[in-house]
């Protein structure tokens, strides 16, 4: 059994930025000689998710629409009102979401489906650059 860590660092503006990260996954996938395995993914900070989707224009304004109706940026949030910030509804559509994937590797390939790609949705209300540690562990 092998193990790795690296990170992935990515420059965000604000406001539900829906960043395709696929790439940067298997460039670093491909640098270990792991053939079967999984890769986890975990973006620290209360204020970012990652998941999958088909990256494209319109799936990612239905997705930024749906966050939107979930977790609606112009309402009233306690943490807004302790803390002054103005960002919890970022908080809140992180959670949704949630700060890991898990993805299965096999013949050193991530196990995507045809359509399917990884990204990162950064909600603060300010530019931030973000860690996404991965950690690949399994065999050659």
């Amino acid at each position: 059994m092998q193990f790795y860590s690296s990170a992935i660092h990515i420059n965000t503006t604000s406001n539900t930025d829906i960043i395709n990260i696929s790439p940067q996954v298997a460039d670093l996938v491909s640098r270990h000689n792991i053939l079967n395995g999984i890769v986890l993914l975990f973006v620290p900070g209360s204020t970012a998710a990652l998941t999958t989707i088909e990256y494209e224009r319109g799936v990612i304004n239905d997705l930024r629409r749906a966050i939107e109706l979930m977790a609606p940026e112009g309402i009233t949030y306690e943490h807004d009102a302790r803390w002054g910030d103005g960002n919890g509804y970022a908080h809140v559509r992180a959670a949704i979401l949630g700060p890991s994937l898990t993805i299965p590797l096999r013949g050193g390939q991530l196990l995507l489906g045809t359509w399917q790609q990884i990204v990162l949705c950064d909600f603060d209300n300010r530019p931030r650059t973000r860690e996404i540690i991965m950690q690949l562990q399994g065999i050659a």
